[in-house]
Order: structure tokens, then sequence, then C-alpha cells
């Protein structure tokens, strides 16, 4: 029996679904975007469904409330010998009722993107990663809870691992065709002892291009110079353009991802009605509580191709909100101590006086 294999992909600001085929005994590795993903066409052997069959991380770490990526993906740190649990809803919004299985298996970043591997494939994240369910039968309407559980072995290596949590919908569809379509949560693992390794990127250049249909576009050339993965997002602003013109802010083109070391171009596709320039480029990319920016005077070419590429000077270190909101609150308590201790001498000096 021949698999198509449909992978759900949510690309912001819409939903898109990746489509491959193989033969009986392989399944191809497919795009995993969905943090909280959403199966808007009907099923396989559902007909006239409709609604969806959705994924999405229910909880996560204290420590990590403020990070966007620890409430979209399985984010964490750990030492060799410890647990966690995370939990994830699976919704039916279809007209129909559905068995869904979940499972874990191996996934990696290449070419800047996060994929997931074909079929059940296991690595060590994979085998260290259970459910309290292997599948879910769930009425029109309905949801449920899965529990996953991550044990770290004892003598499990220092490094980042990577995976993917699946929700899976198998029918046949035709003779000798068999329909998968799945849906996916990220896993980013790093083990080791201590404090998790630091993040931080840079952004080496922008280039100004015009794309084959004629619309402007700014890749960025961004490397992870970190020790854990990146997913990049962000806006570009264009000022000081002809006649004093001001654009923007223009969204990133989501679905960069980028682990320790490894480079990556992050685009951002413009208005095609933008004069060529020259602008101020003032380019801002996040990756969870990371940020980096750049500016740059570009120039877009008047023809399909390329302009020559701008590099960027030199950034500072990234300073995470948390120690920047951290460091302030320190300060305020400061300033605090100090005008007490000044308003303490100035009483006991009253004192001393009157006496």
């Amino acid at each position: 029996m021949r698999n198509v294999v449909l992978a759900v992909l949510l690309v912001a600001p819409a939903f898109a679904a990746a489509t491959s085929t193989a033969s009986a005994s392989t399944t191809a590795a497919v795009t995993v975007s969905a943090a909280s993903a959403v199966l808007t066409a009907p099923p396989p052997g559902v007909d006239g469904g409709q609604g969806g069959v959705s994924v999405g991380l229910v909880d996560a770490p204290t420590a990590t409330r403020d990070d966007p990526r620890a409430r979209q993906y399985i984010v964490d740190h750990l030492p060799p010998g410890s647990v966690i649990h995370r939990r994830i809803e699976v919704s039916n919004t279809t007209l129909d009722p559905m068995h869904i299985a979940m499972y874990a298996a191996a996934a990696g970043i290449a070419d800047g993107t996060f994929l997931g591997a074909p079929g059940h494939t296991a690595n060590d994240l994979s085998s260290w990663t259970t459910l309290d369910e292997n599948g879910v039968d769930l009425p029109p309407g309905a949801k449920t809870t899965v529990v996953v559980t991550v044990a770290v072995p004892t003598d499990a290596a220092p490094g980042e691992q990577y995976a993917a949590i699946w929700a899976e919908v198998n029918a046949p569809h035709g003779v000798g065709v068999n329909l998968v379509n799945r849906i996916g949560i990220r896993i980013y693992l790093s083990v080791g002892p201590g404090n998790a390794p630091a993040s931080n990127f840079t952004i080496d250049s922008l280039t100004a291009q015009r794309a084959p249909d004629r619309h402007p576009v700014v890749a960025a050339q961004v490397h992870n110079t970190g020790g854990r993965a990146l997913d990049m997002s962000g806006t570009l602003s264009l000022s000081d353009g002809p006649g004093s013109l001001n654009a923007g802010p223009f969204p990133a083109q989501l679905g960069s991802t980028l682990a320790p070391g490894q480079s990556a171009t992050v685009t951002i596709d413009l208005n095609q009605q933008l004069p060529d320039g020259p602008w101020t480029a003032d380019l801002t990319l996040n990756s969870g509580l990371i940020q980096q920016n750049a500016h740059a005077r570009i120039q877009f070419p008047p023809d399909p191709g390329t302009s020559p590429v701008t590099p960027i000077a030199a950034q500072p270190p990234a300073v995470p909100l948390w120690i920047l909101i951290g460091s302030l609150i320190l300060l305020t308590i400061l300033a605090i101590a100090g005008l007490a201790v000044v308003v303490h001498r100035r009483r006991a000096r009253r004192k001393t006086a009157q006496h």
C-alpha cells in the first residue's frame, strides 16, 4: 500500500499543507511548523467534514512563562536523571467522530527548517518521551488532554536534542492508497548540568532583492552564536525613502529555525508598489526573549536580481528581557534603601542635637 503523507503547517497568518508521497515502507520527512496546529481540511475518510483536528500546548514551566517559545513548544533544559510532564490539548471540531493516534518521533534542523523524521523514526529524545494515551477517540466537538512525559536517563550525553509530538489521522483513500494527516508540537531539550546554555544570534548582513515577479524582498543573513536552537520572527521598517516616504512595519517570513552554530536567511516580502529607494532599513528579529536589531541603507534593483550585500556592524551581546527587568527592580530597591538610610541619619542627627 502506498502512503500519502499530509503534514499540517501553521504558517502565520494562515494555514497550509505540505504533501509528499512515498513507498509502503517509508514516508518522507516533513516540516514541523505547528506549535498549536489545526487540520482545517476534511480528515481522510470523512466525507463533507467541517472544522478540524487541532493540538496545542496547555502549560509551560514557570521559569519560562514569559518566553513566547515556551508557550508554543516544549522547550527546557534538564540535568540527566530529570523527569518533566507537559499537557497538550487535542480537539475535534469536525462533524464526525475521529480516532487520533498520538506518538513521539525524531526531528532535526536542516537548512533553516525544523524537520520531523519519517513516520515513527526514533532518536534519543523520542525514546525518552512517552504519552499517557497512544490514541484518542473524540466525538464531534470534543477535546481531551494528553500528558507528555520526558524522562532523561542518568547517563544521557550533554547537548541539545529535537523531537516532535504527533497527532495523526490515518484512513484508506482509494485502492492501494493510504492517507496520513499529522500535526505536531516541537520539542527542544537541552541536557546538561547547571543553567541552560545562553542563547544569542547576530544579523550579519541585509540584502535588497527583487523577485522574479518583481516584488521587493529584504534578505537578512542570521547566525546562531549561542548554545540553543532559535526560531526567528520579527519586523522590518523602511524610512527616509524617496520623497521622505516611510513604509512598514513588514513581518519577517516565519519558519527560519537555526541550530547552534548554523546560519540561515530570513526574508521579508514587501509591497510591489514600493519605489526602489534608497531606503533606511531597520530590522528587528526575535527568538523568544532574545532580540537583535540591524540598521542599513539599502536600494532595490529595478529588475529581478540582487543589490550588493550590506554588511552590518558588530552587535553587542543580546540581553534577555528578564535581566533588564530584574536590573530595573534591583536599582529601584537600592534607591529606596539609600533613601531610607539618608532619612534615618537625618532623624538621628536631629535627636542628637535636641539632647
